[in-house]
């Protein structure tokens, strides 16, 4: 038999147990993601940077493919652990993520080089707050990769798209492949 202090002990065990079990859940969808969208970013940047005419269907060609490929990530996450990673709210809020960021952009009157600085710092405003609830991981990238980001619209010049296909999309594949290890 064990006392009320022995028992308080378990059950703070296996508490803390359970909130790292969650943690690693959403850090390994969210590796996935990161590593999904960094993918197709990459070669997106490189498509503006080398023939900026097809800048406007290579970005459309990301969301798309990327929204649809975090669906089924997340479809596959609630398969495999029984966990929902994704549904009808998420699927409505990258609608409004993508649909507040259009409107900024449209009454922002951004050129290219303002879009390609907005969009990955909009993005990482997000990691920035989900790394509030979710742990530190997303704090530290999503602040790294706005800074370098930054540091590429202040001091490169035409290079800028070159510059954020390694800072946006091969940050989000390095980040990935750290979370997964977090």
């Amino acid at each position: 038999m064990i006392d009320s202090r022995e028992a308080a002990r378990a059950l703070g065990d296996i508490e803390d147990v359970t909130k790292r079990v969650r943690q690693s859940q959403i850090y390994r969808l969210s590796s996935l993601l990161m590593i999904l969208w960094g993918v197709l970013v990459f070669p997106a940047n490189l498509i503006t940077y080398l023939a900026p005419v097809y800048a406007d269907k290579a970005w459309l060609a990301v969301y798309v493919l990327g929204i649809a490929g975090s669906a089924m990530l997340g479809v596959g996450q609630k398969f495999r652990t029984g966990v929902r990673g994704f549904d009808i709210r998420a699927l409505l809020a990258f609608v409004l993520f993508f649909a507040f960021g259009s409107f900024v952009e449209t009454i922002g009157h951004f050129g290219p080089r303002e879009m390609g600085a907005f969009w990955p710092i909009y993005f990482m405003l997000f990691y920035c707050l989900a790394g509030l609830w979710f742990g530190i991981a997303f704090m530290i990238f999503g602040l790294g990769v706005t800074a370098l980001t930054l540091i590429g619209y202040a001091f490169i010049g035409a290079a800028f798209p070159l510059w954020m296909a390694f800072v946006n999309g091969g940050g989000l594949v390095l980040g990935g492949l750290w979370m997964r290890r977090s």
